[in-house]
């Protein structure tokens, strides 16, 4: 019996072990899930809920509207003295800037993220382009010039030239509303943002162009005093062109904003390489008002002085208003890197911006123009709240 009891013993000891052993490990557990927990809520509490984002981008500019092309300016051969078209002068400006900001909200233990952002960008460009021969010498308000022998022959060189003025200003206006969630990038960490919203787009691209030729100018004296003859047969053409177009349109928008860390700690301080997507679907109208007035005039000047006599002209002119409703297409995209800190993130990348068919840059008759944004950015965000 006494060995009974000894065995009895031994088992009644092993199982109070066995159970102080599991309630330990209960215990160590629970204590471990509470102390991740708490450190999660906390670092979720103290996470800014509010960030501030302010931002500027250098546009390179693809886009463009039909040019004022008059046949004297497309006529060839060119003049001699031409060095640069005129239509090469009217092209758009190339390089805008934009300034853009965002606010966006978090709310605490939440993984949806609202936000409304604004971005705004200009270009103008104002060109003055004139080009001639070397011109005649005056006196006395006469034209001057050498004679061939005294008293009987004089060739004047009254200056031949091409004058084109072309003054441009465009602006647009983007605005989104959006909410996104965080998905979460899995193995890699760092965030994955899928939004979907509203997008708001305006367009305004006003143009001023003024054409002025006289490319064959010659004049020939023969005789001097009052008994002699003046020759002079040339050209002389103008052309103007002014021209206002918009467009605004809102539709649905998504994007895809993604992050992903690859130096450092989010408590320190780290690096982050960011990219995302977005693409959008425009309803809106375009609108488009051109006025534009075209002469030219020959000049047959064969007898004593006297005046100009015109031996022939033209003028053509019109003037259109149009307005359309329209689709227009958006997508975008950029890549970059972030130095993020708890409050504060700066970035930089590079960032571009399509819009296809948005303009009317026709004259007589409709003609669509794509407006594509494209090149290095730079923002500043500040984190609220936590």
């Amino acid at each position: 019996h006494g060995g009974k009891h000894t065995m009895s013993e031994l088992i009644t000891t092993h199982a109070r072990a066995n159970t102080r052993l599991h309630l330990l490990a209960s215990v160590s557990a629970l204590s471990l899930l509470a102390a991740v927990t708490s450190q999660a809520i906390a670092k979720d509490s103290d996470r800014p809920t509010l960030w501030i984002e302010l931002g500027a981008q250098l546009d390179r500019i693809d886009g463009g509207q039909q040019l004022l092309a008059p046949s004297f300016a497309t006529a060839t051969p060119r003049p001699d003295f031409e060095d640069i078209s005129a239509l090469a002068t009217q092209r758009l400006p190339r390089y805008g800037i934009d300034m853009d900001g965002r606010l966006s909200f978090q709310p605490k233990g939440s993984d949806w993220v609202f936000s409304a952002a604004i971005r705004y960008g200009r270009s103008n460009s104002n060109k003055h382009v004139h080009q001639q021969t070397p011109g005649v010498v005056t006196k006395g308000g006469l034209l001057q010039g050498m004679y061939t022998a005294p008293g009987k022959k004089v060739v004047l060189l009254p200056a031949r030239f091409d004058d084109t003025r072309a003054e441009h200003n465009e602006s647009h206006a983007v605005l989104d509303f959006m909410a996104g969630k965080d998905v979460g990038l899995g193995l890699f960490g760092g965030s994955s943002v899928i939004n979907a919203g509203v997008r708001f787009a305006q367009f305004s691209v006003k143009s001023g162009i003024k054409l002025q030729s006289n490319p064959d100018l010659h004049i020939t004296h023969h005789g001097t005093g009052l008994k002699y003859k003046v020759e002079d047969a040339h050209h002389s053409y103008f052309a103007s062109q002014q021209s206002d177009r918009t467009f605004r349109g809102v539709g649905p928008s998504i994007s895809w904003d993604a992050s992903a860390p690859v130096l450092g700690n989010a408590d320190a301080g780290e690096i982050s390489v960011d990219w995302g997507v977005n693409g959008a679907v425009l309803f809106g109208r375009q609108t488009a008002r051109t006025s534009h007035l075209t002469t030219g005039r020959y000049f047959n000047y064969n007898y004593p002085v006297g005046g100009h006599r015109t031996k022939s002209s033209y003028q053509l002119s019109g003037a259109h208003a149009r307005s359309r409703s329209v689709v227009v297409p958006n997508v975008g995209g950029f890549a970059g890197l972030s130095f993020r800190y708890p409050n504060a993130k700066v970035s930089f990348g590079y960032r571009a911006d399509m819009f296809f068919g948005v303009i009317d840059g026709g004259i007589d008759a409709r003609k669509t123009y794509d407006r594509a944004f494209y090149g290095p950015f730079a923002s500043v965000s500040i984190g609220l709240g936590g």
